[in-house]
């Protein structure tokens, strides 16, 4: 509550501080409505006043203007006024740090307003393609109202960033490969809200591509769309994820009419994935009241050994651990066959997680010969890329779970469209596995579970078929 208190006033007075005085970048030569003559020079020239100055607004009013990376500073917010328009240049010399609006080492800095950034981002190509806001090493940030779309990359990176507030932004990012919505990559208290993101590939992600972890994250009161994963933690992984809490989140389809640059259907490869595959630490996940539609995987946790390096020298990252995760409240409709699944390798196993009040309902029709027909038959592919793609249409229709230390799961309700010939829910190599009130809609007359290699189970409900 303390903390709560303290990013309300921070906010509040730091707002006010940044209101004193405003820069308007037409009076530092923008040129407005010209989208062919830059005015990056002009945009800097205000930042740089402003800084000078001891902080204050740099005001983008209403039209369109094109500009290469803007270098925002300490104490200095960048207002998008309503009908204001930020494109990026074509032209990749005149993004020297790959982002439109970048920041390094900066502290209080702020984006906010009704306006809106375009990357232009359609047949750019190469790693130099610049993202809509590049921060790094930053603290203090806000990043309240503005709308991005058509980044060349990645939309938005937050890179070893502190205290940093996203609120009421959106996003369309459907012009490129790798059109991430938004990635928080190791990041310490970090709170994105009440946002809608519709995005080609990830739409939210959380990522550690280096020692530092992504650490004290809250996600909230979010709309996602993706044709890849709504909500992601992975893939990178070596710093880890450490209290990390997903709440009040609507997942459905992209609105996009456009073909994924992936060649991806519609609906979505998974809405929740949680990933450790390059070593590291996931511990204390809280997901609660999701409401999925129409992915083909609800549920995605994986612990793997890709073993991505910090870099070429770097010695292979060891088995990674995940630990402590609950997910409860989480309605899930009209979803794909590839089931969800639970699962860490022979040399690395999960421990410690607790499903409650899951409802999932999928298309079902499944036939012998559209599925994997036998459990031991579903790879470890412990080095591959984590995706739900790997193995598609699972031999269970609900869970397939694998190498759990302990895992229970509590009013757990599972159907389908029409009828699935699969059993419901498949466990292997589990230590501990405790449930209680499995519902099916269509209970049948087989197996609710098929159990191998369980050293000790209670399930208060549910026909059981244990393999030797």
């Amino acid at each position: 509550m303390k903390y709560l208190l303290f990013t309300i006033f921070n906010a509040f007075f730091f707002t006010i501080a940044l209101q004193a005085q405003d820069y308007n970048i037409i009076n530092y030569g923008a040129v407005k409505n010209d989208t062919v003559q830059l005015s990056t020079t002009a945009i800097n020239k205000a930042v740089d006043a402003c800084y000078t100055a001891g902080g204050g607004r740099v005001l983008i009013p209403s039209g369109m203007y094109k500009s290469g990376t803007i270098i925002l500073k300490d104490n200095v917010e960048i207002f998008l006024s309503a009908g204001a328009v930020l494109f990026a240049s074509k032209n990749y010399k005149d993004f020297p740090r790959n982002g439109l609006i970048y920041a390094e080492n900066a502290s209080h800095i702020s984006v906010s307003g009704k306006g809106s950034l375009d990357g232009l981002g359609e047949g750019r190509t190469g790693a130099e393609r610049p993202t809509n806001i590049l921060f790094k090493s930053c603290k203090n940030i806000s990043v309240d109202g503005i709308t991005m779309h058509n980044s060349g990359g990645w939309n938005q990176h937050y890179f070893d960033c502190e205290d940093v507030t996203v609120n009421n932004i959106h996003v369309y990012n459907h012009s490129n490969k790798n059109n991430d919505g938004i990635d928080i990559n190791g990041c310490r208290r970090f709170v994105l809200s009440n946002s809608i993101i519709d995005s080609d590939d990830d739409g939210i992600v959380l990522k550690s591509t280096g020692n530092a972890g992504c650490e004290d994250i809250s996600i909230n009161n979010c709309v996602v769309s993706s044709y890849t994963n709504a909500i992601k933690c992975g893939t990178e992984s070596i710093g880890g994820f450490k209290n990390i809490t997903i709440s009040n989140c609507l997942i459905k389809p992209t609105r996009s009419t456009v073909p994924s640059k992936f060649n991806l259907p519609r609906l979505g490869i998974a809405g929740i994935s949680l990933e450790i595959v390059d070593g590291g630490i996931m511990e204390g996940v809280n997901v609660s009241n999701i409401v999925i539609e129409e992915t083909q995987c609800p549920i995605y946790i994986r612990l793997g050994n890709r073993g991505h390096k910090l870099n070429r020298d770097s010695p292979a990252p060891p088995y990674g651990q995940m630990k402590n995760i609950q997910m409860n409240n989480i309605t899930a409709y009209n979803t794909g066959n590839f089931s969800s699944s639970i699962t860490g390798v022979p040399g690395a196993k999960i421990e410690n997680i607790s499903l409650s009040n899951i409802r999932i309902v999928n298309n079902g029709g499944m036939k012998q010969g559209e599925y994997i027909a036998d459990y031991s038959k579903v790879k470890e592919d412990e080095k591959g890329y984590p995706q739900p793609t790997t193995w598609a249409n699972l031999p269970s229709y609900g869970f397939f779970i694998r190498h759990v230390k302990n895992i229970v799961l509590s009013n757990i309700m599972l159907g389908s469209v029409e009828p699935d010939e699969r059993v419901p829910v498949i466990g292997v190599d589990i230590n501990y596995l405790f449930v209680k009130n499995l519902i099916l809609d269509t209970p049948g007359k087989g197996s609710a579970f098929l159990l191998k290699d369980v050293k000790q189970y209670e399930i208060n409900r549910g026909i059981v078929q244990l393999l030797k």
